[in-house]
């Protein structure tokens, strides 16, 4: 049973839906605002947190045995160098020979490259994760299995030449393990190029559609595999694409409903029979029922062909409410700003621990604004996008670094991208990659592949960059020479 003090139903946060607000009528109701909060949890709440856990506990497992073996192949990597200097001096010590000015030269070098190693692989290999990918990032697995048998191939010929035959040249040791040391660099070079460097050159343009609303961007990208390009899609969407707004659809929902709702069909004569009896009485009541019934389609496919011109007014009185809406905002936060410097002014006169911080400042003047400005959100469709205490940090904010009303109002006038809003109205905690293609192979001229969330999928179409083929014209510059005559005597 949903608790009682739950004012509207919870949303899913496995896609990016809107979160309606506790109060949509917080605009007509706010008068004050109290130290006191009180909160409530739905059965839907209580389900959807389970569901969650559930999927990220798959989630947290994954990523960490994946970092464990990274950090064991790390370890492995790292501690072989030294243990082929150290395991002659612990199994034969009596029998090596002593160690050089050269030989001594090599352990500096040894200790400052794999200082440099160690450096490289923490900046390319231990970064924060941006996202968890369906499958492996095919070059990284690679150059793991790579490392992998270069490191056991060295074991195995370190243990058959050195350890078998107690080899006493300890110079010729430090040698073979300054060769790996610099063979792993010689890795991490290779590591760089494939994972850094190869996708930075253009190679494809992606389109990006939204399915709900038609936005469509367009981005270059490399030579990426599809899930790579995915992720790389979903990171310019949060910065690229207006937040979904799933209310502005429904205006054209309805007035579709409505014009298929004034289509109607008559039978005049009556139900007509389960199975009718061939006769010609029969055949000939049904023919004129189908006639009336075709001249009752064709009358409201006329009526239809005017709808445009209800679409034309409906258009033009939205306009002109926005307007309206628009204009008695805009005056309602002037003077709202007009308040917090009048205040101010009269702060400045009272002892330092009377001031008003920026917190009270806009508790104080927002019951001022909040119907005109509730009102303008609800005429855009968007006042699923703005909570009151939203609306309260950033009118806090804006009295904190002494902002005009126009700065304020530019959040709420113009629609911005998707990370301008809070995290529980756009964050998708899971997209769903649709390929017909295997989703590590390589783009293609012409490959589709879906990013598919709850309430919407963004369809992603790519083109090939084509080859450009410039030649050179050369002119002389003696052709672009000329001699201007001018006569001694003009006309006055």
């Amino acid at each position: 049973e949903e608790d009682p003090n739950t004012n509207s139903p919870p949303v899913a946060t496995s896609g990016p839906g809107t979160k309606p607000n506790q109060d949509d009528n917080w605009g007509e109701t706010t008068t004050a605002v109290t130290g006191t909060s009180e909160h409530s949890l739905s059965q839907e709440d209580i389900v959807r947190i389970t569901k969650d856990l559930e999927d990220s506990v798959g989630l947290d497992c994954r990523r960490y045995f994946t970092l464990t073996l990274a950090v064991i192949l790390g370890l492995l990597v790292f501690l072989t160098p030294l243990a082929f200097l150290v395991l002659p001096h612990l199994l034969w010590p009596e029998k090596l020979q002593s160690c050089g000015t050269a030989c001594e030269g090599l352990f500096i070098s040894v200790a400052f490259k794999l200082l440099i190693l160690l450096l490289a692989v923490w900046a390319l290999f231990f970064r924060p994760p941006r996202a968890g990918l369906p499958r492996i990032f095919v070059f990284r697995a690679l150059l793991a299995v790579l490392v992998l048998l270069f490191v056991i191939s060295y074991w195995l010929f370190y243990g058959v030449r050195i350890l078998d035959s107690q080899d006493e040249n300890y110079q010729g040791i430090v040698q073979y393990a300054v060769s790996l040391v610099d063979a792993l660099l010689f890795i991490h070079y290779l590591a760089i190029v494939l994972l850094e460097l190869r996708q930075l050159q253009p190679s494809f343009s992606l389109c990006v559609t939204r399915s709900t609303d038609g936005e469509t961007r367009h981005y270059n990208l490399g030579q990426l595999s599809i899930q790579r390009a995915a992720l790389a899609i979903l990171e310019h969407y949060y910065c690229d694409f207006s937040v979904h707004n799933p209310a502005l659809l429904s205006a054209s929902k309805s007035r579709a409903a409505k014009h298929l709702a004034g289509l109607k069909v008559y039978n005049v004569d009556g139900e007509f029979p389960a199975a009718p009896a061939e006769g010609p009485g029969n055949n000939a009541a049904a023919g004129l029922a189908h006639s009336q019934s075709r001249a009752m389609i064709a009358a409201a496919a006329r009526r239809r062909d005017s709808s445009h011109n209800e679409l034309y007014y409906e258009e033009a009185e939205h306009d002109r409410r926005v307007r309206k809406r628009r204009a008695r905002l805009v005056v309602a936060v002037e003077e709202a700003f007009t308040h917090i410097k009048r205040m101010q002014e009269e702060e400045q006169k009272k002892a330092p621990g009377d001031v008003m911080d920026p917190r009270e400042a806009a508790q104080a003047i927002f019951p001022s604004m909040a119907r005109a400005l509730q009102k303008y959100l609800r005429t855009t469709k968007q006042q699923h996008c703005h909570s009151m205490e939203s609306i309260q940090q950033h009118l806090a904010f804006c009295i904190t670094n002494n902002m005009t009303p126009k700065a304020f109002l530019e959040s709420y006038l113009t629609p911005g991208p998707t990370l301008q809003y809070s995290r529980d109205r756009w964050l998708a905690r899971q997209w769903t990659l649709i390929s017909e293609a295997s989703v590590t192979s390589g783009l293609k001229d012409g490959t589709v592949f879906l990013l598919k969330c709850v309430d919407f999928s963004l369809v992603v179409t790519s083109k090939k960059i084509p080859y450009i083929q410039m030649s050179e014209e050369y002119i002389d510059p003696k052709s672009h020479k000329f001699v201007l005559r001018l006569q001694s005597e003009t006309s006055v």
